[in-house]
């Protein structure tokens, strides 16, 4: 993956390099890629669609198919699974997956304004209601029935820029105190500007190939024990609930069943956490905590580097940044580097499990991987 946070280049140009960075850790050559599945949700900011191609020919595969995959936030995590289910059939051998985004060269009006298409613009956006106003009203929600406090939404903020500060690829390196986060500036009740993340650039790939083949290419490797996708009412008015995130409960559960494993025995997981709410109410679709509980959880330390499950290791969304469509892939990144005890001061010492939670828009599309060290 590339460092998130401003970046020169173009989408395109960042994809193309961190795709060829992705082939080159793998062992590969571009040549062997079957097929190539590239997510870039707001490429319209660069005047750039249909991507796959130009990437494809950078990499001097033209020939190859490639296919853009949109998913708002769960773009690339989409795309994964895309790719894991031309495998999984016998379709491909070696799938190439990249997701990327160019943001910086957008005003926060229009960043904000092109964010909120992936919401319901009919009804919502054109109401006024930005992403930050309904994760806001999910956080009240989730306040007035379970009696989450600011200081468990803080505590989520501050972990995550903690960890941030040991990863490299991170746009946020900042150590945040309660003290700063209470002094910032209200964006919409209860959040402050630390319960948001940034607008970020970058990219980030993943390789993706049959066990035969990976067995021939590395002797450390990362199965894919379960990929699975869910969706939800796409608008907050018309849910029954919006304390939680049905998709998302519905995509891990399929996931849990098709690894055959519980919750418990996750040993690290990347969650979507664009607001410091979405966290605590991931940990708790994916039935880490009871409902109600996963704020507790946070503030108490439990998802914290050396409690009992360490939840975005990579600053998440938080810190490390959030383009958009690189954000999937790059969850998989932070867990791949885990699985493999490649992550220096943020290492979850004899991890055998991760999980990547991916959410677009307010849970509309919903992805969750499970992924398994094999020795």
């Amino acid at each position: 993956m590339s460092k998130f946070g401003k970046m020169k280049e173009s989408s395109r140009e960042s994809m193309s390099a961190v795709s060829l960075s992705a082939l080159n850790d793998a062992g590969l050559s571009p040549r062997e890629v079957d097929s190539a599945f590239y997510s870039n949700a707001f490429g319209i900011t660069e005047k750039q669609l249909h991507i796959g191609p130009l990437i494809n020919t950078s990499l001097g595969i033209p020939e190859k198919p490639s296919i853009a995959i949109e998913s708002a936030c769960s773009s690339s995590s989409a795309a994964m699974h895309e790719a894991y289910i031309h495998i999984a059939s016998g379709a491909d051998d070696i799938c190439l997956v990249a997701g990327g985004e160019k943001l910086s060269h957008l005003s926060t009006m229009e960043a904000t304004s092109y964010f909120a298409m992936g919401s319901d613009y009919a009804y919502e956006a054109i109401n006024g209601v930005t992403f930050p106003g309904l994760y806001a009203a999910i956080a009240v929600a989730h306040m007035n029935k379970y009696g989450t406090t600011q200081k468990m939404l803080a505590s989520v903020a501050i972990k995550n820029h903690e960890n941030a500060l040991s990863n490299p690829h991170a746009h946020l390196h900042r150590k945040l105190t309660e003290e700063a986060y209470l002094e910032s500036p209200v964006v919409a009740y209860p959040f402050r500007l630390y319960d948001c993340c940034p607008f970020s650039d970058g990219s980030s790939a993943v390789v993706l190939a049959s066990e035969e083949k990976a067995r021939e290419l590395k002797d450390e490797l990362v199965e894919v024990a379960a990929s699975e996708r869910a969706g939800s009412v796409a608008t907050l008015q018309e849910r029954k609930d919006i304390t939680g995130i049905d998709g998302a409960e519905l995509a891990g559960r399929k996931a849990f069943r098709k690894a055959k494993i519980s919750p418990s025995e996750i040993d690290v997981a990347e969650v979507h956490d664009c607001f410091t709410i979405a966290e605590i109410i991931a940990t708790e679709d994916l039935g880490f905590f009871k409902k109600g509980k996963g704020g507790e959880a946070a503030i108490q330390g439990e998802t914290a580097l050396g409690g009992s499950l360490p939840v975005n290791t990579s600053g998440g969304l938080k810190a490390k940044g959030h383009p958009v469509s690189a954000t999937g892939a790059a969850q998989l990144h932070e867990l791949y580097e885990q699985l493999l005890q490649k992550s220096g001061n943020r290492q979850v010492e004899g991890a055998e499990y991760g999980l990547a939670h991916n959410v677009g828009a307010t849970g509309g599309s919903c992805t969750v991987h499970i992924l398994k060290r094999r020795r």
